[in-house]
């Protein structure tokens, strides 16, 4: 059930995050993401859903970590706020979401 949620929202033309409403991380990756324009950014707020923690152990799973935000440009997984911050630190966050057409 898990795999299936992720799976039906994480696509190859999007942005999605992950995250919880009291994580200050998943904030500042969202207005970083909409203040450089993202089109198809869709946040997932895990904590209305029921199978949250499936949820996050199945993200451990895949991704390595349980922990909020987690970000996925396209299918690709790219970590949490830091991870995002550093990719537009060094220039590299823009040419990926233009790659798949999110900008």
């Amino acid at each position: 059930m898990a795999e299936h949620f992720v799976s039906s929202k994480i696509q190859r033309n999007k942005v999605t995050v992950f995250g919880k409403p009291s994580c200050p991380y998943c904030h500042m990756a969202v207005e970083l993401l909409e203040a450089l324009g993202v089109k198809n950014l869709e946040y997932v707020d895990l904590t209305t859903r029921a199978d949250m923690s499936n949820i996050q152990n199945y993200m451990e799973r895949t991704t390595g970590s349980r922990t909020v935000p987690r970000i996925f440009i396209g299918e690709t997984c790219i970590g949490g706020y830091d991870n995002l911050k550093a990719l537009n630190d060094r220039g590299e966050l823009v040419p990926r979401l233009k790659q798949i057409g999110a900008l």
